[in-house]
């Protein structure tokens, strides 16, 4: 750090992102990405849209609320769209959460939550997830704070049922309750429709994952109207042309090929079904994901030398490093020749460390 450095974020610990390789040698299931492209007309609209660079955004991003609206059954007014959902996230922890209300999430999550708490100066709390990794409704009753939770999970995998989010929800009168939905496209269930029966209820999604955009940087949040005024006070004081032009056609024409996002959904979680079963006969162990990734770890090799010998093979996974967790690497699920190279290579590493 420089000698300029503020010294209010000394103490910082910034996310750390996936590895991103600049060449193509590698098999990429280190970061959630689909393995699948945009829809042509996705790429059409963007080139359409780039002739008018020169032009600023529109702030409200108009066509791209109504068509949420069209496919959500929302109001306009109960729709943001950001750049990200981390974007959305970190309006959220702006809006909702101040030293006398902390932030609460779970001890093994996304990792941005406690980053944003430090970086905002907020109190927040940790809640530990049960010794299977399983969070536990009940622990979040009452919980005096604004509640973040990711469903499905990451980096586990796991998803509250709806119902268990509305038992939390009607817990917390008194704070707004995050749920994000990055993954719920994999087999989870959404909690949009809960917004008309809760006040305190903000859903965010993402484009990055079931749709294919993670280069383009496309977020939403959904809520009652006060709630999304809220977030939108935050993005005019802090960033008000926050989606570009072409990231807003891209979204608008991706929302008209639902058809294109379902089959792809539906393949990845067809392939995720195919590893869990090929990896379940190595002798792994997984959690039950209902996301586009797998968590997985083997009693015969630790989870940072599993991480280092699929390297070796051109191939990265995600390891962590916390306590808890260290054993476990986290497997995007890709396309099924992907996958296939995956397990040959597991099936590879593990017979060489038989006597």
């Amino acid at each position: 750090m420089s000698r300029f450095f503020s010294e209010k974020y000394a103490d910082l610990e910034a996310y750390t992102p996936g590895e991103q390789p600049r060449n193509r040698e590698y098999i990429k299931l280190n970061t959630n990405e689909n393995p699948f492209p945009p829809h042509p007309s996705v790429t059409e609209a963007v080139r359409a849209e780039s002739a008018r660079l020169q032009l600023y955004s529109d702030p409200e991003c108009h066509l791209l609320r109504e068509a949420l609206a069209r496919q959500t059954g929302l109001r306009k007014e109960e729709l943001i769209v950001t750049n990200g959902s981390d974007e959305a996230l970190y309006f959220a922890f702006l809006a909702f959460c101040d030293r006398h209300t902390p932030a609460v999430f779970a001890d093994i999550t996304y990792g941005f939550y406690p980053v944003y708490a430090q970086f905002q100066q907020i109190p927040f709390r940790e809640i530990p997830l049960k010794e299977d990794l399983w969070l536990d409704p009940a622990d979040y009753y009452q919980a005096a704070g604004t509640v973040f939770i990711a469903n499905p999970n990451a980096p586990t995998g796991i998803a509250l049922s709806r119902k268990e989010i509305e038992g939390i929800l009607e817990q917390n009168p008194y704070n707004v309750v995050v749920v994000d939905e990055a993954y719920v496209d994999f087999g989870a269930q959404s909690c949009l429709e809960l917004i008309a029966e809760y006040d305190n209820l903000l859903v965010i999604q993402t484009f990055s994952k079931s749709r294919s955009l993670a280069g383009g940087r496309l977020g939403l949040a959904a809520g009652n109207p006060e709630l999304i005024a809220d977030l939108n006070m935050m993005k005019n004081s802090i960033n008000p042309y926050n989606v570009n032009r072409l990231t807003a056609a891209a979204g608008v024409a991706c929302l008209a090929e639902e058809e294109y996002t379902r089959r792809n959904c539906r393949t990845i979680c067809e392939n995720r079904e195919w590893a869990k079963k090929a990896l379940k006969k190595l002798g792994f162990e997984m959690t039950d994901s209902m996301a586009n990734f797998l968590f997985v770890r083997h009693p015969d090799i630790d989870g940072e030398t599993l991480y280092q010998e699929m390297k070796k093979r051109k191939i990265l996974i995600r390891h962590f490093r916390g306590e808890r967790i260290r054993d476990y690497n986290r497997i995007t699920v890709g396309t099924r020749e992907e996958m296939e190279k995956l397990v040959s290579a597991a099936e590879e590493i593990l017979q060489e460390r038989r006597p």
